[in-house]
């Protein structure tokens, strides 16, 4: 009988110019590794160049007009995206554990991390594991998705990390964020 291989939480952001891979291109990939107690196992990040005959969405850079500082540091030491995707393909599998992916909302950093991935690589490192942290938080306190954005959760869940929309100090944040809510969730089931 094998030992089940323990989770690691894989917190993940990603900045991208448009709403969909493929069509837009992303621009930025953060990850923050985690074990369930809380212990930071690394960080991985990387800014990449962007996809052929791609386009920007207007209205997602009339969103980055507002970030300038945050643009600046996504299109800093650009690389090609296979070999990026690779090397990151690579740490993931290299982590001591089983990479569970972690993001707020998942749905949307999942989708281009799932596409990057078989697109430049073939491999599903994360398989098809993914954790929301809204959700989450939703299960948590029994309330609406509404009822469950940031303002609205207890202070105690967070810890001083900024939220800058540059991906690897998002991913930081919201990986503290999700590891201070599993950490009650799991104490309350042991009362």
């Amino acid at each position: 009988m094998s030992q089940a291989r323990e989770e690691i939480y894989v917190s993940t952001d990603i900045e991208a110019d448009g709403p969909i891979p493929g069509r837009h291109s992303m621009l930025s990939l953060g990850s923050a590794a985690y074990t369930a107690e809380k212990q930071l196992l690394g960080t991985f990040s990387v800014n990449l160049e962007c996809l052929p005959g791609a386009e920007t969405d207007p209205r997602t850079m009339r969103w980055w007009a507002q970030f300038p500082e945050a643009w600046a540091a996504c299109r800093a030491g650009t690389r090609d995206p296979q070999a990026a995707m690779n090397d990151y393909a690579d740490w993931l599998e290299a982590l001591p554990g089983r990479p569970i992916f972690v993001g707020w909302p998942a749905g949307w950093d999942f989708m281009w991390v799932y596409w990057y991935l078989l697109n430049f690589t073939g491999r599903r490192p994360f398989a098809e594991a993914a954790i929301d942290i809204r959700s989450y938080a939703m299960g948590m306190r029994r309330e609406t998705y509404r009822r469950t954005g940031k303002p609205y959760l207890p202070g105690r869940w967070f810890d001083d990390h900024p939220h800058t929309h540059v991906a690897l100090d998002d991913a930081i944040e919201q990986g503290s964020l999700f590891l201070n809510m599993l950490g009650e969730n799991r104490d309350q089931g042991r009362r």
